[in-house]
Protein backbone atom coordinates (compact mmCIF):
# COMPACT_ATOMS: atom_id res chain seq x y z
CA UNK A 1 0.00 0.00 0.00
CA UNK A 2 1.38 3.41 -0.96
CA UNK A 3 0.81 6.33 1.44
CA UNK A 4 1.44 10.05 0.94
CA UNK A 5 2.40 12.00 4.09
CA UNK A 6 2.07 15.80 3.83
CA UNK A 7 3.69 17.47 6.85
CA UNK A 8 6.13 20.35 7.14
CA UNK A 9 7.63 18.97 10.36
CA UNK A 10 10.38 17.14 8.52
CA UNK A 11 11.55 15.13 11.51
CA UNK A 12 8.04 13.85 12.18
CA UNK A 13 7.47 13.14 8.49
CA UNK A 14 10.68 11.09 8.24
CA UNK A 15 9.80 9.22 11.45
CA UNK A 16 6.39 8.37 10.01
CA UNK A 17 8.04 7.25 6.77
CA UNK A 18 10.38 4.89 8.64
CA UNK A 19 7.66 3.55 10.91
CA UNK A 20 5.14 2.99 8.13
CA UNK A 21 7.79 1.33 5.95
CA UNK A 22 8.43 -1.12 8.80
CA UNK A 23 4.69 -1.90 8.74
CA UNK A 24 4.83 -2.76 5.06
CA UNK A 25 3.70 0.55 3.53
CA UNK A 26 5.51 2.44 0.78
CA UNK A 27 5.63 6.13 1.75
CA UNK A 28 6.14 9.37 -0.18
CA UNK A 29 6.65 12.72 1.57
CA UNK A 30 5.62 16.30 0.79
CA UNK A 31 6.44 19.24 3.06
CA UNK A 32 4.04 21.92 1.81
CA UNK A 33 0.42 22.04 0.74
CA UNK A 34 1.01 22.93 -2.90
CA UNK A 35 3.38 20.03 -3.54
CA UNK A 36 1.23 17.67 -1.52
CA UNK A 37 -1.90 18.62 -3.44
CA UNK A 38 -0.26 17.96 -6.80
CA UNK A 39 1.20 14.64 -5.63
CA UNK A 40 -2.14 13.52 -4.19
CA UNK A 41 -3.98 14.62 -7.35
CA UNK A 42 -1.73 12.88 -9.85
CA UNK A 43 -0.26 10.02 -7.80
CA UNK A 44 -1.88 6.65 -7.25
CA UNK A 45 -2.13 6.50 -3.44
CA UNK A 46 -4.10 4.22 -1.18
CA UNK A 47 -4.34 6.88 1.55
CA UNK A 48 -3.10 10.40 2.36
CA UNK A 49 -1.97 11.69 5.78
CA UNK A 50 -2.10 15.50 5.88
CA UNK A 51 -1.30 18.03 8.60
CA UNK A 52 -3.51 21.11 8.89
CA UNK A 53 -0.81 23.74 9.40
CA UNK A 54 1.17 23.72 6.15
CA UNK A 55 2.97 26.36 4.08
CA UNK A 56 1.52 27.19 0.67
CA UNK A 57 -1.92 25.68 1.27
CA UNK A 58 -3.20 24.45 4.60
CA UNK A 59 -4.59 20.97 5.12
CA UNK A 60 -8.19 22.15 4.86
CA UNK A 61 -7.48 23.64 1.43
CA UNK A 62 -5.63 20.53 0.27
CA UNK A 63 -8.53 18.24 1.16
CA UNK A 64 -11.15 20.63 -0.20
CA UNK A 65 -9.37 20.89 -3.56
CA UNK A 66 -8.82 17.13 -3.77
CA UNK A 67 -12.55 16.55 -3.40
CA UNK A 68 -13.33 19.31 -5.90
CA UNK A 69 -11.07 17.50 -8.35
CA UNK A 70 -12.99 14.27 -7.61
CA UNK A 71 -9.99 12.62 -5.99
CA UNK A 72 -11.55 10.31 -3.41
CA UNK A 73 -8.39 8.83 -1.88
CA UNK A 74 -8.99 8.30 1.87
CA UNK A 75 -7.51 11.14 3.93
CA UNK A 76 -6.37 11.06 7.56
CA UNK A 77 -5.94 14.61 8.89
CA UNK A 78 -3.37 15.40 11.61
CA UNK A 79 -3.50 18.43 13.85
CA UNK A 80 -2.43 19.77 17.22
CA UNK A 81 -5.93 21.32 17.38
CA UNK A 82 -8.17 19.02 19.39
CA UNK A 83 -11.34 21.10 19.77
CA UNK A 84 -14.60 19.53 18.63
CA UNK A 85 -15.10 22.27 16.03
CA UNK A 86 -11.60 21.68 14.66
CA UNK A 87 -12.40 17.99 14.21
CA UNK A 88 -15.77 18.85 12.66
CA UNK A 89 -14.14 21.31 10.23
CA UNK A 90 -11.67 18.68 9.09
CA UNK A 91 -14.37 16.10 8.45
CA UNK A 92 -16.67 18.66 6.83
CA UNK A 93 -14.13 19.58 4.14
CA UNK A 94 -13.83 15.93 3.15
CA UNK A 95 -11.28 14.22 5.42
CA UNK A 96 -12.19 10.64 6.34
CA UNK A 97 -10.59 10.65 9.80
CA UNK A 98 -8.89 13.06 12.20
CA UNK A 99 -6.07 12.39 14.66
CA UNK A 100 -4.70 14.91 17.14
CA UNK A 101 -1.02 15.40 17.96
CA UNK A 102 0.66 13.93 19.89
CA UNK A 103 -0.73 10.61 18.73
CA UNK A 104 -0.03 6.92 19.16
CA UNK A 105 1.77 5.47 16.14
CA UNK A 106 -0.05 2.16 16.71
CA UNK A 107 -3.39 3.98 16.49
CA UNK A 108 -2.32 5.86 13.36
CA UNK A 109 -1.42 2.58 11.61
CA UNK A 110 -4.70 0.98 12.69
CA UNK A 111 -6.68 3.96 11.41
CA UNK A 112 -4.84 3.93 8.09
CA UNK A 113 -5.59 0.24 7.63
CA UNK A 114 -9.24 0.90 8.51
CA UNK A 115 -9.43 3.71 5.92
CA UNK A 116 -7.89 1.53 3.23
CA UNK A 117 -10.46 -1.19 3.95
CA UNK A 118 -13.39 1.16 3.42
CA UNK A 119 -15.10 1.31 0.04
CA UNK A 120 -14.35 3.23 -2.65
CA UNK A 121 -14.47 -0.39 -3.85
CA UNK A 122 -15.36 -2.93 -1.16
CA UNK A 123 -12.24 -4.07 0.72
CA UNK A 124 -12.97 -7.15 2.85
CA UNK A 125 -11.21 -7.29 6.24
CA UNK A 126 -9.89 -10.78 5.41
CA UNK A 127 -8.56 -11.52 1.92
CA UNK A 128 -8.80 -14.92 0.26
CA UNK A 129 -7.43 -16.44 -2.94
CA UNK A 130 -8.18 -20.13 -3.23
CA UNK A 131 -7.00 -21.64 0.06
CA UNK A 132 -4.70 -18.69 0.84
CA UNK A 133 -6.09 -16.43 3.57
CA UNK A 134 -4.52 -13.09 4.58
CA UNK A 135 -5.69 -11.04 7.55
CA UNK A 136 -4.15 -7.55 7.06
CA UNK A 137 -5.02 -6.38 10.58
CA UNK A 138 -3.49 -9.39 12.32
CA UNK A 139 -0.80 -9.65 9.61
CA UNK A 140 -1.24 -13.40 9.38
CA UNK A 141 -1.26 -15.69 6.35
CA UNK A 142 -2.42 -19.27 6.06
CA UNK A 143 -2.58 -21.72 3.19
CA UNK A 144 -4.80 -24.75 3.56
CA UNK A 145 -5.17 -23.83 7.23
CA UNK A 146 -1.40 -23.92 7.84
CA UNK A 147 0.32 -20.73 9.04
CA UNK A 148 2.90 -19.22 6.67
CA UNK A 149 5.54 -16.81 7.99
CA UNK A 150 6.19 -13.86 5.67
CA UNK A 151 8.47 -10.85 5.99
CA UNK A 152 6.97 -7.34 6.04
CA UNK A 153 7.75 -6.80 2.35
CA UNK A 154 6.48 -10.23 1.31
CA UNK A 155 3.27 -9.57 3.21
CA UNK A 156 2.83 -6.18 1.53
CA UNK A 157 3.36 -7.70 -1.91
CA UNK A 158 0.91 -10.51 -1.24
CA UNK A 159 -1.68 -8.07 0.12
CA UNK A 160 -1.51 -5.93 -3.01
CA UNK A 161 -1.80 -8.96 -5.29
CA UNK A 162 -4.77 -10.29 -3.32
CA UNK A 163 -6.58 -6.95 -3.21
CA UNK A 164 -6.34 -6.84 -7.02
CA UNK A 165 -6.78 -10.55 -7.65
CA UNK A 166 -9.17 -9.94 -10.55
CA UNK A 167 -6.52 -8.51 -12.87
CA UNK A 168 -2.92 -8.82 -14.03
CA UNK A 169 -0.60 -6.36 -12.27
CA UNK A 170 2.56 -5.10 -13.95
CA UNK A 171 5.96 -4.94 -12.29
CA UNK A 172 5.99 -1.12 -12.28
CA UNK A 173 2.67 -0.92 -10.42
CA UNK A 174 3.79 -3.52 -7.89
CA UNK A 175 7.10 -1.75 -7.31
CA UNK A 176 5.45 1.66 -6.91
CA UNK A 177 2.89 0.43 -4.36
CA UNK A 178 5.01 -1.97 -2.33
CA UNK A 179 8.50 -0.43 -2.23
CA UNK A 180 9.49 2.91 -0.73
CA UNK A 181 11.57 4.01 -3.70
CA UNK A 182 9.90 4.32 -7.12
CA UNK A 183 13.43 4.07 -8.55
CA UNK A 184 13.89 0.55 -7.14
CA UNK A 185 15.16 -1.93 -9.74
CA UNK A 186 12.19 -3.79 -11.23
CA UNK A 187 14.02 -7.07 -10.71
CA UNK A 188 13.20 -6.79 -7.00
CA UNK A 189 9.57 -7.59 -7.85
CA UNK A 190 10.56 -10.81 -9.58
CA UNK A 191 12.80 -11.76 -6.66
CA UNK A 192 10.03 -11.27 -4.09
CA UNK A 193 7.46 -13.08 -6.21
CA UNK A 194 9.95 -15.96 -6.09
CA UNK A 195 10.05 -15.71 -2.29
CA UNK A 196 6.24 -15.89 -2.14
CA UNK A 197 6.19 -18.95 -4.39
CA UNK A 198 8.76 -20.68 -2.23
CA UNK A 199 6.65 -20.16 0.88
CA UNK A 200 3.14 -20.47 -0.56
CA UNK A 201 3.73 -22.86 -3.45
CA UNK A 202 4.72 -22.27 -7.06
CA UNK A 203 1.07 -22.20 -8.11
CA UNK A 204 0.18 -19.29 -5.79
CA UNK A 205 1.24 -16.47 -8.16
CA UNK A 206 0.83 -16.77 -11.92
CA UNK A 207 3.21 -15.07 -14.37
CA UNK A 208 1.48 -13.57 -17.40
CA UNK A 209 4.29 -13.23 -19.90
CA UNK A 210 4.90 -9.64 -20.97
CA UNK A 211 2.20 -8.29 -18.66
CA UNK A 212 2.95 -9.07 -15.01
CA UNK A 213 1.50 -11.23 -12.26
CA UNK A 214 -1.84 -12.26 -10.80
CA UNK A 215 -2.98 -14.44 -7.97
CA UNK A 216 -4.03 -17.95 -8.97
CA UNK A 217 -7.78 -18.56 -8.79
Amino acid sequence: MRILVIDDERGLARALQRGLAAEGFAVDLAHDGITGLEMATHGDYDAVVVDIMLPGKNGYDVVTMLREREVWTPVLMLSAKDGEYDVADGLDVGADDYLTKPFSFVVLVARLRALIRRPLAPRPPVLTAGDIVLDPSARTVTRGGEAVQLTVRELALLEYLMRHHDRVIGKVELRDHVWDSPGEDLNVVEVYVGYLRRKLGRDAVVTVRGAGYRMAA
